[in-house]
């Protein structure tokens, strides 16, 4: 009787174990799903992004009237919705300045 008891909890936690693998299945495959849509979002935002930057500096201009390059400017937006337009190269050298800063902290 005893090993009776035994085989029928073994085979009882067999099939739990059984449904949760088919539970998990169709969770991975819903979460691939999700996955592939958030990728596919991320991917439209990112192309509305590029064309709204590119509209943006089709219609800036310099003091003298040139069009502003965008190879050479970047569009920054501050937390306090003001927006500006910063040389690349004074960027670079502000963002180099604050990772020195971050490893001189991490230290």
């Amino acid at each position: 009787v005893a090993a009776q008891n035994c085989r029928k909890r073994k085979l009882n936690a067999i099939l739990h174990l059984e449904e949760d693998v088919c539970n998990l299945q169709t969770q991975k495959e819903s979460l691939k799903k999700e996955h592939s849509q958030c990728s596919r979002s991320i991917s439209r935002m990112k192309q509305k992004l590029n064309n709204l930057y590119r509209d943006i500096f089709s219609r800036l201009r310099d003091d003298q009237g040139r069009p502003i390059n965008p190879c050479q400017h970047i569009i920054h937006c501050s937390s306090d919705g003001s927006v500006f337009i910063i040389p690349k190269h004074l960027v670079n050298s502000e963002q180099r300045e604050d990772n020195e800063k971050e490893q001189k902290q991490k230290s």
